[in-house]
């Protein structure tokens, strides 16, 4: 089944190419440390998934672009045609002379009806070409103009048009010291919207997502490009192909919909982390031998302390025992905070990989009450080696690891709202202060459900 993806504004491209880009390059590598009919099924269980075929044999990406400024789509086309591997379809983009100028109401509700039918013909377009669509993944910033409220809007008409297909977006949190001075607003307003329309939220912090380039990668001037392709590496550690069931040399071919399954049991909680041990420079890696007793044991450690890389893990959170009160666990500002999932799904990928031993995943101690470990933890597994490392394992995750800096956005742009500031960028273009209350609801009833975890 194959998965279309939806690449809007800047950030939106600028991602998507490094994805497709990252799908690409691992499913052609040659150190795949298995077989080679293994390895030619895993490459063609991929690009079913994410390419479709051109009569030259450059596989050409299932996506739209969509940009309301034409450079970075410009940039973006002719990286992928340079790279001579693979490329965009030549009619799959949309864009225009002006941007949204980071409002996100000028994205929703100007730009959105006005381009909406070209933009949905060329998705259909594009889901025409699937023999079987899996859903859409859908790739955009909260903090922007048009990624952040066409995106919204996008995604809401998928909805309409494709009930029956599921939706996962992926989400690009602001960084916390901020970009753009509204950031807050077009962040709620975007979460509490993709809320309403979306399957999934799987959502990276920028803030996170720099510190693993600096600590991990060792990289001193930190470009876009660096923490896009950080970001490409995750995302291609969960999508690429694993095998359906534990002993089985078949991969699993509707990978939305085993995600959702796996991670999303309830339409109130579909907040998704992810985690990916190990990350490190080439450099580094020459040096570096893994266990996977070592890699889970720091990975299981990431989780409950709610650690975004393994370097600087606190190692004194430990869960709950059993039978005692969980003090503290509604607190937002405790310090030693546990982190309390509903669902955790971990891909193993490499040598040896039948050995590895999850025991520490299925403790009842990591989860909620009302689901049992057996519902809510799942491995997938494939011998086949991910990038450039023997051993690697991917955590996504649905827990409380967003609680903080959901809470922060949406007291920030609450105390902004309070005092009525840049309230009047928003209502000439039609959202109303009916319509932040309505966002300020909906999300203070989500962190509400995930500190009652």
């Amino acid at each position: 089944m194959s998965v279309v993806t939806v690449q809007l504004g800047q950030c939106g491209n600028q991602i998507g190419f490094e994805v497709f880009d990252a799908l690409y390059s691992d499913s052609h590598c040659p150190q795949g440390l298995c077989s080679k009919r293994e390895n030619e099924a895993y490459q063609a269980s991929s690009k079913e998934r994410f390419f479709s075929e051109e009569e030259n044999g450059v596989p050409i990406a299932r996506a739209v672009l969509v940009d309301m400024e034409p450079k970075v789509i410009n940039q973006t086309l002719s990286k992928a045609a340079q790279s001579g591997q693979w490329k965009y379809a030549q009619h799959s983009c949309f864009c225009q002379k002006e941007g949204s100028g980071n409002n996100w109401a000028y994205g929703y509700s100007v730009h959105g009806p006005r381009h909406e039918e070209s933009i949905m013909n060329l998705i259909q377009k594009e889901v025409e070409k699937c023999d079987s669509l899996s859903g859409f993944f859908i790739i955009m910033s909260m903090a922007g103009g048009t990624g952040s409220g066409l995106g919204a809007f996008v995604t809401q008409n998928l909805q309409d048009q494709y009930s029956n297909s599921l939706k996962m977006n992926q989400i690009i949190w602001p960084y916390g010291t901020g970009e753009v001075i509204v950031q807050n607003y077009n962040s709620v307003l975007t979460l509490s919207h993709l809320y309403r329309s979306s399957d999934a939220l799987l959502v990276h912090e920028n803030d996170a997502v720099h510190k693993i380039c600096a600590k991990l990668m060792n990289i001193k001037q930190i470009s876009f490009s660096d923490i896009n392709q950080v970001l490409a590496h995750q995302l291609g550690s969960v999508f690429q192909p694993t095998y359906s069931v534990e002993g089985s040399c078949h991969y699993r071919r509707n990978p939305l919909g085993d995600l959702m399954e796996n991670l999303v049991p309830h339409p109130e909680f579909k907040m998704l982390g992810i985690r990916n041990i190990p990350q490190m420079s080439e450099n580094s890696l020459t040096y570096s031998t893994f266990t996977w007793a070592g890699l889970l044991k720091h990975l299981r450690q990431m989780l409950i302390s709610n650690s975004k890389m393994e370097e600087g893990i606190n190692w004194q959170i430990r869960p709950p025992l059993p039978g005692l009160p969980t003090l503290g666990k509604v607190s937002l500002n405790r310090e030693l905070h546990f982190n309390t999932s509903i669902a955790n799904l971990v891909i193993l990928r490499g040598k040896d990989v039948h050995s590895a031993d999850l025991g520490g995943f299925k403790d009842p101690a990591l989860y909620t009450s009302w689901l049992e470990p057996i519902d809510a933890f799942n491995v997938w597994k494939t011998q086949r080696a991910f990038s450039k490392y023997e051993k690697s394992a991917a955590l996504v995750s649905n827990s409380q690891f967003l609680l903080k800096p959901l809470d922060t956005i949406v007291g920030k742009a609450w105390n902004m709202f309070a005092s009525k500031a840049y309230i009047h960028q928003y209502t000439k273009f039609g959202i109303e202060e009916e319509d932040f209350l309505d966002s300020f609801t909906l999300l203070e009833q989500v962190v509400a459900s995930y500190c009652n975890l």
